[in-house]
């Protein structure tokens, strides 16, 4: 996580000294709006690493290593690529779960259905793309990648 962090804020500082070299303010513009996103996304943030929290307690590690953990199988890859295509939000919601769920016992496999589904069957995104492109492009789109959780899963199953 260092690493992530020191790559993030050597970037940042890059941008910020391109932004600074213009002279035209667009450095002060860019830091509001940073400001303005991180008031908008604190409390899903909050509330995301509270589930997380609350997941590895509340949640038996027993139950989990049971339900989705390396003995658990098909039956595992399953329950997370539907469960991954049901959490709303962007990964700053979705890996504080996921990561508390493979702490807890999640077999590599599951917690690859897991991202997968969220990423390619996500619920949250179903709004928008209906409205701004279509049901039938969601339909074809939907048809076509349903699957890919569960097979990614498998996959990594066997090959690791």
């Amino acid at each position: 996580m260092i690493v992530a962090l020191a790559i993030l804020a050597v970037l940042a500082l890059v941008l910020f000294a391109i932004a600074y070299s213009r002279r035209d303010g667009s450095h002060i513009k860019a830091l509001k709006i940073g400001q303005k996103m991180l008031v908008g996304l604190l409390p899903l943030l909050i509330v995301a690493f509270i589930v997380s929290g609350l997941l590895q307690v509340a949640v038996p590690p027993e139950l989990i290593q049971s339900w989705l953990g390396e003995g658990s199988g098909w039956k595992g890859i399953m329950i997370g690529g539907l469960a991954g295509a049901m959490i709303p939000g962007g990964p700053y919601v979705s890996f504080p779960i996921i990561a508390s769920i493979f702490h807890a016992g999640a077999s590599l496999g599951t917690i690859v259905a897991f991202i997968t589904g969220w990423a390619m069957l996500g619920i949250g995104q179903l709004p928008f793309e209906i409205a701004l492109i279509g049901p039938k492009f969601l339909l074809v789109r939907i048809s076509l990648v349903f699957t890919i959780p569960f097979i990614a899963g498998w996959l990594t199953t066997l090959i690791f």
